[in-house]
């Protein structure tokens, strides 16, 4: 073993693993992967100044890894690398650009650009890496939802508690402040099982975003897989996101985050250099050659480059960063943003690429919640039910197709139908789960809901790129009047929409995905890509008026009776073979005159009601569930015959959403005939007759 001194650090050769900076009995060892590199110098710096202290050449190299350990640092301890790997053209890195350890699972402070001081030496820009240990604690055990169980929640940190009124001013914005008791009972009222929170590991906002005075909110820009986003943490960012994780799991709420591992903040050509492009830039990232025979970076995420998950220092990675934030942070599963890059081997996508076959085998990841994004837009970029079990995927035609129908647009009973029913057309019987589609009618990138009810157009003039951002499909109506209007005719019409899309929502077969604030009439004015908003066109408004709070009881109703229901969550038919049981006798389609539907109904443009009864498998005619969905879209209100009961039972109105309030709604059963207003969808159990 070699030994030299620094100062009054002894430096022996270490070990190649583990990769990053690793405790051991006497110090710590560093482990680097730089497969090409001429030498790589372990920078330490003071831990209140960042001054440097020592630079360490490391003189141990093991295939593709650098490795030394120092001895006598201990927890706490800053670092950071500088290489130099030559003069290649395209990929040229001198040792003035100090960069951040891959494998860090802690940053001093958050990443910003400024081009001053990257353009000479990057010291001063570029957060220090820190020394961790983790505490061998036991820790609240997770909720363990089955998966039909699950109605997930989309939030951000910030967001979701800058303007909580009870959460200290000290932690808004932060881990604790989305720990704060009442943050958590809101969710678990609404009954929502699991929160997916927007990315949670350590981005830098985009130059050209900073240097137009604005930032990433949303943080789909990363520097690092392992270490937590510095900007949501008080005073240790990896104990505060541990401590929030184990608040959510004792409320019974699952966590989950959204991790981008198909582009980093390093971007393309002339991009900065902080961390993979200084240390294994071959081997991170795509590239292709243009017709001319340049080599450029691929660019399938939009952000100027592509991660190469094919490679085995982008695959180990990823995966050892999986595992780190399940078996050390704690959370109980990932939403993958552009999720085919995971499957592309290397530019093609496969449903069997190593990456995806690696995480289908892996004994702590196989078992979490996996949700798709599936698509990119690259090459046969679009991958909706692809997949293969037990990966959930988000389901942007179910999203599509509930928006249009209740707009008014025509010919849609049939897809809607299908969408209500788990879209089996994308995820088929026999090999996919009917809880395979993650539904949603919003999500972060677009409008919120109110908005969905309030404008026709996209309003993204304060991003600064003269309203071309974010997506001009939305499907979206205002009911006569773009944004805030007094007029109570298109408010009241504006709410009961809202209240058919989110009803529609939590009785569709699949997972329900509910965008943050939605509950809360949350509005950004308009704005379908308020990525760059830090201000309170992002953050939940928490003091509601009358109109709001009843919304906010309706959609805790509506989830509640969900939640009850295994027909409503869980449809078992006889002839999916995926799982061997049923619990379903009968799924029967009406017309509202009560009659069948027909095969020519469904495409009928006149064709804008039905009714569906699902009938639970039953041991006598007046026993167990019995459902009855009347859905209506068109502008007329509709005369339905609800199918016949047995003389001791009748149907009771579940939900109607006609009504502004749920105290509005009667408490009635009928045994036959209904009249469903115009827009509106009307929900009836079956009930036994009280004499």
């Amino acid at each position: 073993m070699q030994q030299e001194s620094f100062g009054s650090n002894t430096v022996t050769t270490g070990s190649p693993s583990p990769l990053g900076a690793t405790l051991t009995g006497s110090g710590c060892n560093f482990a680097v992967v730089s497969p090409d590199a001429r030498a790589v110098v372990l920078c330490l710096f003071q831990s209140d100044t960042e001054e440097l202290v020592a630079e360490i050449p490391m003189a141990a190299k093991t295939g593709q890894v650098w490795h030394c350990e120092v001895e006598g640092v201990g927890e706490h301890q800053h670092y950071a690398y500088r290489v130099e790997r030559g003069e290649d053209a395209l990929h040229h890195v001198t040792a003035e650009k100090l960069l951040i350890d891959p494998y860090a699972q802690k940053l001093s402070r958050p990443i910003h650009w400024n081009a001053r001081h990257y353009e000479h030496d990057s010291q001063f820009m570029v957060p220090k890496c820190v020394v961790v240990s983790h505490d061998n604690v036991e820790r609240p055990p997770r909720p363990g939802y089955q998966p039909h169980e699950r109605i997930i929640y989309e939030a951000h940190v910030k967001g979701m508690t800058k303007l909580h009124p009870n959460v200290p001013d000290e932690d808004k914005g932060k881990y604790p402040g989305a720990a704060h008791p009442d943050v958590i009972q809101h969710l678990v009222d609404l009954g929502v099982t699991t929160v997916q929170f927007m990315p949670l590991s350590t981005f830098m906002p985009e130059p050209y975003i900073t240097e137009k005075g604005m930032t990433n909110y949303w943080g789909y820009n990363p520097v690092n897989y392992f270490a937590p986003e510095p900007r949501y943490g008080k005073a240790d960012a990896v104990r505060e996101l541990k401590a929030m994780v184990d608040a959510y799991h004792k409320a019974g709420l699952e966590v989950i985050v959204d991790v981008v591992y198909n582009h980093t903040a390093e971007g393309g050509d002339g991009g900065p250099v902080l961390s993979f492009k200084g240390l294994f830039p071959h081997q991170a990232y795509l590239y292709e050659q243009t017709k001319a025979g340049a080599i450029v970076y691929s660019n399938h995420s939009g952000c100027g480059n592509t991660v190469n998950t094919s490679t085995p220092i982008m695959m180990t990675m990823i995966m050892d960063a999986m595992r780190y934030w399940v078996d050390v942070i704690g959370i109980d599963g990932f939403r993958f943003d552009l999720a085919v890059c995971l499957g592309r081997d290397p530019q093609n996508f496969s449903a069997q690429s190593g990456l995806l076959k690696a995480m289908a085998q892996d004994p702590i990841l196989k078992d979490i919640v996996l949700v798709a994004e599936p698509w990119d837009i690259g090459p046969n970029g679009y991958q909706l039910g692809a997949f293969a079990a037990p990966w959930l995927e988000v389901n942007d035609r179910y999203r599509d197709t509930v928006r249009a129908f209740w707009r008014g647009d025509h010919a849609l009973t049939g897809e809607f139908a299908t969408r209500l029913m788990g879209s089996r057309d994308i995820f088929h019987k026999g090999f996919r789960p009917i809880y395979t589609s993650v539904n949603n009618v919003t999500y972060h990138d677009g409008f919120t809901l109110h908005d969905m009810v309030s404008y026709v157009e996209r309003h993204n003039e304060a991003n600064g790129e003269n309203n071309r951002d974010g997506h001009g499909h939305n499907l979206s109506a205002n009911y006569g009047v773009e944004g805030q209007t007094s007029d109570e005719a298109i408010l009241q019409l504006r709410e009961r929409q809202k209240r058919n899309l989110f009803v529609s929502l939590m009785l569709s077969q699949g997972v329900p995905h509910i965008l943050g604030g939605d509950e809360l009439s949350k509005t950004q004015n308009g704005n379908n890509n308020a990525y760059c908003q830090d201000n309170a066109l992002n953050w939940y408004d928490w003091a509601l008026n009358k109109r709001q709070s009843d919304f906010l009881h309706f959609c805790q109703y509506v989830t509640g009776l969900r939640r009850e229901s295994t027909l409503l969550s869980n449809l078992l038919l006889d002839d999916d073979e995926y799982q061997r049981t049923t619990n379903v006798s009968a799924i029967r389609w009406y017309k509202p005159d009560g009659q069948d539907k027909e095969s020519e109904d469904w495409q009928s443009p006149n064709s804008q009601a039905f009714g569906v009864e699902i009938r639970g498998t039953t041991q006598t005619d007046d026993s167990g569930e019995h459902w009855f969905l009347c859905f209506n879209a068109s502008t007329q209100d509709k005369r339905f015959n609800l199918p016949t009961l047995s003389p001791k039972m009748a149907w009771e109105l579940a939900v109607d959403t006609r009504y502004v309030s749920l105290a509005e709604q009667p408490d009635i059963c009928i045994q036959r005939v209904f009249l469903q207003a115009a827009r509106s969808v009307a929900v009836f159990r079956m009930t036994q007759i009280v004499p």
